[in-house]
């Protein structure tokens, strides 16, 4: 232990010290990741000031159903004025009613 204390001619670190700076931060950034690619998916952070969107709302399904291509845009527009009526929006800036 010592001898990683003393500089000079063969002791000490050398510049090999600089490598573990980089290597806590490569643990950081590895940590950071992981929690947001598996325990922060889908949630919303602190940031968000914005209503939560139920992902099960019926106003939810037909977006995605639109945008996978399963309904057209004039089917969307039909269905969520009838949703927008009986449900209400819960989103906002979004465009209301049919076109």
């Amino acid at each position: 232990m010592e001898t990683l204390a003393q500089f000079g001619p063969g002791g000490g670190p050398g510049p090999w010290i600089l490598f573990v700076p980089l290597v806590w931060a490569a643990v950081a950034i590895g940590v950071g990741t992981l929690l947001r690619r598996t325990v922060w998916r889908g949630r919303r952070g602190p940031w968000h000031s914005g209503p939560a969107v139920d992902e099960r709302s019926p106003i939810a399904v037909l977006g995605r159903r639109f945008a996978a291509g399963e309904i057209d845009e004039d089917e969307y527009w039909r269905r969520l004025s009838v949703l927008d009526a009986e449900f209400g929006r819960t989103a906002t800036g979004g465009k209301g009613g049919a076109h």
